[in-house]
């Protein structure tokens, strides 16, 4: 069944926070999020277009009975998640890694999405906004009596600047893209072997809820199958770039000749060729080219890349 923007919904995790889940949550598609306290909010990241992001923010005021907005926290600087900052009120205070205020600056992609994804994405009317108050390592926001910490896992993993935002209190987690919950996680702009390490630092919180960057959310139950799931895709993207690598294949070689097995199911099985560049860009010390892994993407894929945005 194909599923829409209309389709997507506010769920209350915990008094007073909040997860923004998108159905169908491949590319440009995320979840989001919202904490209420001291009659204000903070707003767990943004949505890639004007359109969704615009729901999002409606129904975080409807369910907070028009609470102002005072903070916001980007958990990483991909556009899914950034895109609908500018929509967000001039008086709210940005958060953000360093390195997600510089991936946003260098963000070109809003300016007019290349043909690589299908429907080609419409942003609509958003302009870039960094996050004005920025961190490296960790920071706490207070909401009244309401603690969020937000927190960087010290090093490389979906990105250079991961932040993720916990309640202690709470027990809630919002993890951003650390976690693709039933779909390909994208790691070509990141490390998977940082990706890899990030696992045990999710587990050490003992959540009782975590809100992914992408599918559903998880509970202290599912949590430990959705990152042993992660630990075997991690592992398998290595052993087929390496084996590629000792082959004297191309990325593209070497994603071709992989048999996905168990992963064949998760939506965008073509972030295979992303994340194995990454692997062999991180061994050979060489810059990342982001153009050419996206062609191979659409290679794998058969043509352009699917998006529901």
């Amino acid at each position: 069944m194909t599923t829409s923007v209309e389709d997507a919904a506010l769920h209350e995790i915990a008094e007073g926070v909040f997860a923004w889940v998108q159905p169908e949550a491949t590319w440009w598609v995320n979840n989001a999020g919202a904490v209420t306290g001291g009659g204000t909010t903070l707003v767990v990241d943004t949505c890639a277009t004007e359109t969704r992001t615009r729901r999002f923010l409606g129904a975080v005021l409807e369910a907070t009975h028009g609470a102002a907005i005072r903070y916001a926290v980007n958990t990483h600087m991909h556009g899914d998640h950034t895109h609908g900052n500018s929509l967000l009120p001039d008086t709210t205070v940005l958060i953000g890694h360093e390195e997600t205020r510089r991936g946003i600056l260098a963000d070109t992609i809003i300016d007019g999405c290349p043909p690589v994804w299908e429907p080609v994405p419409d942003w609509g009317a958003v302009t870039r906004r960094p996050p004005e108050l920025t961190m490296t390592s960790e920071l706490a926001v207070t909401l009244g009596e309401r603690r969020v910490e937000l927190l960087h896992p010290g090093h490389t993993a979906h990105t250079p600047g991961d932040v993720v935002a916990w309640l202690p209190e709470e027990g809630v987690l919002f993890a951003g893209d650390l976690l693709f919950h039933g779909l390909t996680p994208m790691l070509g702009m990141g490390s998977v072997t940082g990706a890899m390490r990030a696992l045990d630092w999710i587990a050490a919180f003992n959540a009782e809820r975590v809100v992914p960057g992408h599918g559903p959310v998880c509970d202290d139950r599912t949590l430990p199958d959705v990152l042993d799931a992660h630990e075997r895709y991690y592992r398998f993207v290595l052993a087929v770039a390496t084996d590629g690598m000792d082959g004297g294949l191309s990325p593209l070689e070497a994603a071709r000749r992989a048999d996905l097995g168990e992963f064949a199911t998760w939506p965008d099985a073509e972030r295979l060729a992303f994340n194995v560049h990454r692997v062999y860009s991180d061994a050979k010390g060489v810059p990342y080219d982001i153009a050419q892994a996206a062609l191979d993407a659409m290679t794998l894929n058969g043509g352009p890349m699917r998006t529901r945005v």
